[in-house]
Protein backbone atom coordinates (compact mmCIF):
# COMPACT_ATOMS: atom_id res chain seq x y z
CA UNK A 1 0.00 0.00 0.00
CA UNK A 2 1.34 3.40 -0.69
CA UNK A 3 2.01 5.47 1.98
CA UNK A 4 -0.37 8.40 0.95
CA UNK A 5 -2.87 5.84 1.36
CA UNK A 6 -1.80 4.67 5.00
CA UNK A 7 -1.12 8.49 6.24
CA UNK A 8 -2.02 11.56 5.69
CA UNK A 9 -0.82 13.38 2.81
CA UNK A 10 2.27 15.30 4.57
CA UNK A 11 2.27 13.58 7.71
CA UNK A 12 4.79 11.51 9.22
CA UNK A 13 2.60 8.88 10.97
CA UNK A 14 -1.22 7.31 10.73
CA UNK A 15 -3.72 9.41 12.94
CA UNK A 16 -5.90 6.46 12.08
CA UNK A 17 -3.29 3.39 13.61
CA UNK A 18 -4.40 1.69 15.78
CA UNK A 19 -1.42 2.48 18.10
CA UNK A 20 -2.93 5.62 17.84
CA UNK A 21 -6.24 5.32 18.62
CA UNK A 22 -6.71 2.10 21.45
CA UNK A 23 -4.84 4.53 23.99
CA UNK A 24 -8.19 6.93 23.27
CA UNK A 25 -10.61 3.73 23.69
CA UNK A 26 -9.05 2.48 26.68
CA UNK A 27 -9.01 5.80 28.62
CA UNK A 28 -12.94 5.96 27.10
CA UNK A 29 -13.08 2.63 29.05
CA UNK A 30 -12.11 4.09 32.07
CA UNK A 31 -13.97 6.73 31.87
CA UNK A 32 -17.21 4.85 31.24
CA UNK A 33 -16.44 3.03 34.57
CA UNK A 34 -16.02 5.95 36.55
CA UNK A 35 -18.94 7.48 35.04
CA UNK A 36 -20.80 4.21 35.10
CA UNK A 37 -20.01 3.94 39.08
CA UNK A 38 -20.38 7.47 39.83
CA UNK A 39 -24.21 6.95 37.32
CA UNK A 40 -24.73 3.85 40.31
CA UNK A 41 -25.09 6.13 43.04
CA UNK A 42 -27.03 9.25 41.30
CA UNK A 43 -29.37 6.73 40.62
CA UNK A 44 -29.72 5.45 44.16
CA UNK A 45 -28.40 1.90 43.51
CA UNK A 46 -25.45 2.61 45.70
CA UNK A 47 -25.82 4.50 49.11
CA UNK A 48 -21.86 5.70 49.74
CA UNK A 49 -19.40 7.18 46.64
CA UNK A 50 -15.72 6.50 47.46
CA UNK A 51 -13.70 9.98 48.03
CA UNK A 52 -10.85 9.65 49.20
CA UNK A 53 -9.68 13.17 49.60
CA UNK A 54 -12.64 15.50 49.96
CA UNK A 55 -14.52 14.21 52.33
CA UNK A 56 -18.21 14.55 51.73
CA UNK A 57 -17.08 16.67 48.44
CA UNK A 58 -18.45 13.64 46.32
CA UNK A 59 -21.61 13.75 47.82
CA UNK A 60 -22.50 17.14 47.61
CA UNK A 61 -21.27 17.48 43.79
CA UNK A 62 -23.61 14.48 42.93
CA UNK A 63 -26.20 15.10 44.90
CA UNK A 64 -26.08 18.94 43.50
CA UNK A 65 -28.72 20.49 41.04
CA UNK A 66 -26.42 21.16 38.87
CA UNK A 67 -26.61 17.43 38.13
CA UNK A 68 -29.86 16.51 37.91
CA UNK A 69 -30.66 19.67 35.78
CA UNK A 70 -31.21 16.98 32.45
CA UNK A 71 -34.04 13.91 32.95
CA UNK A 72 -31.10 11.82 33.41
CA UNK A 73 -28.20 12.40 35.81
CA UNK A 74 -25.18 14.13 34.54
CA UNK A 75 -23.17 10.98 34.88
CA UNK A 76 -25.43 8.53 33.12
CA UNK A 77 -25.20 10.86 30.29
CA UNK A 78 -21.24 10.98 30.95
CA UNK A 79 -21.23 6.80 31.06
CA UNK A 80 -23.20 6.95 27.55
CA UNK A 81 -20.62 9.47 26.37
CA UNK A 82 -17.74 7.79 27.04
CA UNK A 83 -19.29 4.52 25.42
CA UNK A 84 -19.79 6.31 22.01
CA UNK A 85 -16.04 7.82 22.35
CA UNK A 86 -15.17 3.92 22.60
CA UNK A 87 -16.93 2.57 19.67
CA UNK A 88 -16.80 5.24 17.25
CA UNK A 89 -13.00 4.93 18.49
CA UNK A 90 -12.56 1.14 17.03
CA UNK A 91 -14.69 1.16 14.31
CA UNK A 92 -13.21 1.00 11.17
CA UNK A 93 -10.25 0.85 9.55
CA UNK A 94 -6.69 2.16 9.73
CA UNK A 95 -7.72 4.23 6.51
CA UNK A 96 -11.18 5.27 7.86
CA UNK A 97 -9.30 9.14 7.82
CA UNK A 98 -10.48 9.13 4.30
CA UNK A 99 -12.82 5.96 3.92
CA UNK A 100 -15.36 7.13 6.23
CA UNK A 101 -14.41 11.02 7.00
CA UNK A 102 -18.21 10.79 8.98
CA UNK A 103 -17.58 8.28 11.11
CA UNK A 104 -14.28 10.48 12.88
CA UNK A 105 -16.16 13.49 12.86
CA UNK A 106 -18.81 11.98 14.97
CA UNK A 107 -15.83 10.30 16.81
CA UNK A 108 -14.62 14.03 17.15
CA UNK A 109 -17.66 15.49 18.36
CA UNK A 110 -17.65 13.15 20.87
CA UNK A 111 -14.88 13.00 22.40
CA UNK A 112 -14.11 17.00 21.92
CA UNK A 113 -17.55 18.52 23.59
CA UNK A 114 -17.20 15.81 26.74
CA UNK A 115 -13.80 17.63 27.31
CA UNK A 116 -15.11 20.74 27.04
CA UNK A 117 -18.62 19.76 29.66
CA UNK A 118 -16.27 18.22 31.81
CA UNK A 119 -13.56 21.14 32.45
CA UNK A 120 -16.69 23.37 32.90
CA UNK A 121 -17.85 20.76 35.39
CA UNK A 122 -14.42 20.67 37.22
CA UNK A 123 -14.65 24.68 37.45
CA UNK A 124 -18.09 24.61 39.04
CA UNK A 125 -16.92 22.54 41.71
CA UNK A 126 -15.32 24.99 44.35
CA UNK A 127 -16.83 27.95 42.27
CA UNK A 128 -20.85 26.80 43.13
CA UNK A 129 -20.19 24.36 45.99
CA UNK A 130 -16.71 24.75 47.68
CA UNK A 131 -16.04 21.29 47.61
CA UNK A 132 -14.94 18.86 45.06
CA UNK A 133 -15.20 15.23 43.66
CA UNK A 134 -12.24 12.98 43.00
CA UNK A 135 -13.66 10.41 40.68
CA UNK A 136 -15.03 13.79 38.61
CA UNK A 137 -11.73 15.23 38.78
CA UNK A 138 -10.71 11.41 37.70
CA UNK A 139 -13.52 11.51 34.74
CA UNK A 140 -12.36 15.07 33.70
CA UNK A 141 -8.66 14.26 33.53
CA UNK A 142 -9.38 11.20 31.10
CA UNK A 143 -12.16 13.30 28.62
CA UNK A 144 -8.74 16.26 28.51
CA UNK A 145 -6.07 13.25 27.40
CA UNK A 146 -8.44 11.78 24.94
CA UNK A 147 -8.98 15.50 22.98
CA UNK A 148 -5.32 15.94 21.30
CA UNK A 149 -5.11 12.46 19.98
CA UNK A 150 -8.89 12.23 18.58
CA UNK A 151 -8.55 15.77 17.24
CA UNK A 152 -5.48 14.37 15.40
CA UNK A 153 -7.60 11.87 12.81
CA UNK A 154 -10.48 14.88 12.71
CA UNK A 155 -7.69 17.01 11.24
CA UNK A 156 -6.88 14.60 8.61
CA UNK A 157 -10.16 13.81 7.62
CA UNK A 158 -10.96 17.51 7.50
CA UNK A 159 -7.40 17.79 5.16
CA UNK A 160 -9.01 14.96 3.05
CA UNK A 161 -12.49 16.40 2.55
CA UNK A 162 -11.03 19.80 1.46
CA UNK A 163 -8.38 18.04 -1.08
CA UNK A 164 -11.81 16.57 -2.39
CA UNK A 165 -13.21 20.05 -3.16
CA UNK A 166 -9.78 21.66 -4.39
CA UNK A 167 -9.76 19.23 -7.16
CA UNK A 168 -13.47 19.77 -7.53
CA UNK A 169 -14.76 16.66 -6.26
CA UNK A 170 -18.49 16.52 -4.28
CA UNK A 171 -17.28 16.84 -0.88
CA UNK A 172 -20.60 15.21 0.38
CA UNK A 173 -19.55 12.29 -1.57
CA UNK A 174 -15.99 12.08 0.04
CA UNK A 175 -17.60 12.97 3.52
CA UNK A 176 -19.19 9.73 3.02
CA UNK A 177 -15.88 7.57 1.97
CA UNK A 178 -17.66 7.27 -1.74
CA UNK A 179 -15.20 9.41 -3.48
CA UNK A 180 -12.58 6.94 -3.92
CA UNK A 181 -8.52 6.83 -2.91
CA UNK A 182 -6.91 9.93 -1.97
CA UNK A 183 -4.85 11.83 -3.93
CA UNK A 184 -1.25 13.63 -2.39
CA UNK A 185 -2.44 16.95 -1.43
CA UNK A 186 -0.78 19.93 0.82
CA UNK A 187 -1.40 19.32 4.29
CA UNK A 188 -4.33 21.59 5.63
CA UNK A 189 -2.77 25.51 6.38
CA UNK A 190 0.42 24.81 3.46
CA UNK A 191 -0.67 26.35 0.07
CA UNK A 192 0.22 23.96 -3.08
CA UNK A 193 3.30 24.14 -4.81
CA UNK A 194 3.26 24.75 -8.81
Amino acid sequence: MSKWKDAPPGWSYNPAAWSQRLPIVALALVGTAIATYLSLFQLGIVSTVWEPFFGGGSRTILESKVSYILPVPDAVLGALSYLLDAVTGVAGSRQRWWTRPWLVIVFGVAVGPLGVISVILVILQPVLFNAFCTLCLASAVVSVAMIGPAMDEVLASLQYLKSAREQGSSVWRAFWGLKGSPVPAQPLGEGSES
